[in-house]
């Protein structure tokens, strides 16, 4: 017997496989015909089109996009759009946080311009592209295979399902079986049909895509847009291309802040939900003409074209919530908008380059006054905290876990001069506020990061010096200082919440007073945006991502320093040391080189040993009327009879708040068939949140708590309840009274909708339906593959 070396073994055992897998295809071929891409799209006026668009797309919307939007959608199939549709899947991760080398992007409408260039960029189909026939439609489309696979074989009902067979986890591994390959897959993982993990398609849903599939697939873009709302876009397009360097530098400053918006046209009353949604790119091609995005790493790289036209693009894609970032455009706001950049007397004589000393907006945008960019930023500053959450990653996971489950954001009034934004100091030290996305994609994993701290460290030294001079008997330090929305803008106060890997930003101070709160100024702000919304790079390599988590550390604390600023001198140090309990020598060392930060006493008259409480309420007196209080359960679009019972749910203790779900959706249904959403959210407690690797070793779970909310807050609900409103205060004791697991089981019984439970998708409908009706300007699809299986 002849013993062969291992790695002849491994290279004999290759090319069998290798040989099967062809010898399977050629198989394949014969019996379905050979690949040929396919021409799906048809006339929007045409008998097909409405059919697509009335009865098969929402059904792909309402029962797919909840797991295949974004770039976590497993195998990155995105069933959101007709592109991404016959884009199909690949087995590339885009998270992937060991890579030593940045990845292609595989950004959908960006990185290819049609099917045949993601082939070549090794993307497979989902539907035929074989001989087009009914049956092959069916028996060589992976689509219909794995919807046809859960009809086979459904889930069991009403039960937890096995770990053996399902893996709900967020890093999960992708098995991305081929067309050809699927039926081996399928044999081996018989429950594993569409959708994963929740119930199989109605008889009629699924005979309408069944239909749909025989058919060819055909799809459709959206009919044209009204006369009213083009003449709209047309304003705007010509506007942001001027030919003046003035209207050029601004342009640039506003795409790279609304590149991710999702654009909605409405005047500023309007509470309807947004229609056309587009967004904000740039074209080789001038209004008038067919838009040709430029394919750019960022927002910010050079896009290496003579001439940048700013074009509004249609999106093709349903509101799916975790990407979903609503931006208001209208006549009123183009006006504000000229009056805020171009009313001001100031000169751009040379417009900036896209070389690396302009990979920072402080240098680059020098000449638009710091001011009229804090202006632009405070407008919407909900829409720009959003960006980091969601932005470019859809979930956040870089920027999640350096922040803290539930706190408060305010922001320094823009008309104080008690702030490091005037533009003589800001163009002193803008070398000292580069950041490490100016290092691109590639960078190393620590090198970097040391330079940038040194830079940051200069800057604080820079501005503590800076504030103490200025409040050296010549300004009075108080609440004063703390932007009141002019009265009248909601974005002055924002609540944030983590979840785990992903977040959500509210309007307004709701929950009970946080552990801690962020007080934002210009340069604050900015250097934010730019490092996790503009400058971060999903596909970067592992290098980028640390440098990214690392620096955002500083960000954080600078943020709580200027909070702690108003705090008595004497209690500054005992509160920043409980924020930072158990922390790191490299954290504290950092902390103990700031703690200086500010040497001046608040003109405030604390009159409690609880400042930080006594700061929360001044702030919410001062912020008046512009303070949201939508979100609280004590409004009057609460019902009554609830308000009580929900403010003694969120007075519950520690104990419970640690079995609950970190996101449970509650629908309330009233006597008369109506309901009510709120969202429970259990706020995980942590002695400090610098940590990059071991964060269950930070959780203090005696210190949970509860924040419920009026509305859906979140975009990833982990568990779905629904209970009538006469059992409302029975919920509520049952809440309270969790101690086990089992007792949590038995609760899910009572109230709970499972992922397994038959009629989940039709919860699903009503909760949407509750959804959009309740927050007609900010709902959208949810995505239900965190739900626990509990």
């Amino acid at each position: 017997m002849i013993i062969f070396p291992r790695y002849l073994q491994i290279a004999l055992l290759t090319l069998t496989i290798s040989g099967c897998t062809a010898i399977g295809i050629n198989r394949y071929n014969d019996l379905h015909g050979q690949p040929q891409l396919q021409e799906r799209m048809v006339a929007v006026d045409s008998a097909i089109a409405t059919q697509y668009r009335n009865e098969v797309q929402p059904i792909l919307e309402s029962r797919c996009i909840s797991c295949h939007a974004c770039y976590e959608a497993p195998c990155q199939l995105n069933l959101n759009s007709p592109a991404g549709i016959d884009r199909g899947l690949s087995k590339i991760p885009v998270y992937k946080s060991t890579r030593l080398r940045a990845a292609q992007p595989t950004r959908l409408f960006i990185d290819a311009e049609s099917t045949a260039e993601w082939r070549n960029m090794k993307f497979s189909p989902v539907l035929n592209e074989r001989t087009q026939t009914p049956a092959n439609n069916r028996m060589a489309g992976l689509l219909y295979q794995s919807l046809e696979l859960k009809t086979q074989h459904p889930l069991p009902a009403d039960t937890v399902l096995s770990d053996k067979d399902f893996d709900f986890s967020i890093n999960r591994p992708n098995s991305c079986p081929s067309t050809e390959t699927y039926p081996s897959y399928a044999a081996a993982k018989p429950l594993s049909g569409m959708p994963y993990g929740l119930p199989g398609l109605s008889k009629q849903e699924q005979a309408v895509l069944t239909a749909w599939i025989d058919n060819g697939a055909k799809m459709s873009g959206a009919l044209p847009l009204a006369a009213d709302l083009q003449q709209q876009i047309n304003e705007w397009e010509s506007f942001l291309n001027e030919d003046a360097t003035k209207t050029k530098l601004v342009a640039r400053y506003i795409y790279e802040h609304l590149f991710l918006a999702s654009l909605y046209f409405a005047d500023s009353s309007s509470s309807a939900a947004p229609g056309e949604i587009f967004k904000l790119v740039r074209s080789i091609t001038p209004p008038g003409e067919a838009i040709r995005v430029i394919a750019t790493r960022r927002a910010s790289s050079d896009p290496e074209v003579p001439r940048v036209y700013y074009r509004l693009q249609r999106s093709e894609a349903g509101l799916v919530s975790k990407t979903y970032l609503p931006y208001r455009l209208s006549h009123d706001r183009l006006a504000w908008v000229k009056d805020l950049f171009m009313t001001p007397d100031y000169a751009v004589d040379e417009l900036p380059g896209y070389e690396r000393e302009y990979i920072n907006p402080f240098v680059t945008f020098k000449d638009i006054p710091a001011q009229a960019r804090y202006r632009f930023m405070l407008e919407d500053a909900k829409f720009i905290i959003q960006g980091f959450i969601k932005g470019p990653v859809c979930r956040g996971q870089v920027a999640i876990d350096v922040i803290n489950d539930q706190f408060w954001v305010f922001f320094v009034d823009p008309d104080t001069d008690a702030i490091p934004m005037t533009d003589g100091f800001i163009s002193m030290e803008a070398a000292n506020l580069q950041l490490p996305g100016n290092d691109g994609s590639n960078a190393r994993l620590l090198g970097h990061w040391r330079h940038y701290s040194k830079l940051n460290n200069e800057y604080l030294m820079a501005k503590r010096d800076r504030l103490n001079k200025i409040f050296n008997g010549n300004m009075n330090l108080n609440e004063d200082l703390v932007w009141d929305g002019d009265g009248d803008n909601p974005n002055a106060a924002l609540t944030v919440f983590r979840n785990f890997d992903n977040a959500a930003v509210i309007q307004g101070l709701i929950g009970n007073s946080p552990k801690t709160a962020w007080i934002i100024d210009y340069p604050l702000f900015e250097r934010i945006h730019y490092l996790l919304t503009v400058d971060f790079d999903v596909f970067g390599n592992a290098g980028h991502q640390l440098n990214t988590r690392l620096y955002m550390d500083f960000l954080r604390i600078e943020g709580e320093y200027n909070f702690l600023a108003l705090m008595p001198s004497s209690k500054r140090l005992a509160i920043r040391d409980y924020w930072y309990r158990d922390a790191t020598i490299r954290v504290r060392r950092f902390l103990n080189s700031s703690q200086s930060y500010l040497n001046e006493e608040p003109s405030i008259s604390y009159v409690t040993n609880d400042p930080k409480t006594e700061l929360f309420g001044i702030i919410k007196d001062r912020l008046g009327p512009a303070l949201n209080k939508s979100f609280s359960t004590q409004v009057t679009s609460v019902p009554t009879a609830e308000r009580n019972s929900l403010r003694d749910l969120q007075a519950v203790g520690s104990l419970p708040v640690n079995l609950l779900a970190e996101t449970t959706l509650l629908r309330v249904i009233q006597d008369d068939g109506s309901a009510h959403l709120y969202t429970l959210l259990a706020n995980r407690a942590h002695s400090n949140v610098t940590s990059l690797f071991f964060e269950k070793s930070n959780l203090l779970p005696e210190e949970d708590t509860l924040t419920v909310t009026n509305g859906v807050v979140g975009d990833y609900p982990n568990a779905l309840m629904q209970i009538p409103a006469t059992k409302l205060d029975d919920f509520v004791m049952a809440v309270g009274a969790l101690a086990t697991e089992q007792d949590y089981f038995a609760l899910l019984n009572t109230y709970g909708v499972r992922r397994t439970n038959p009629a989940f998708w039709q919860h699903s409908d009503v909760i949407h339906a509750n959804y959009r009706q309740q927050q007609p300007t900010l709902a959208g699809w949810l995505d239900y593959s965190r739900l626990e299986n509990r």
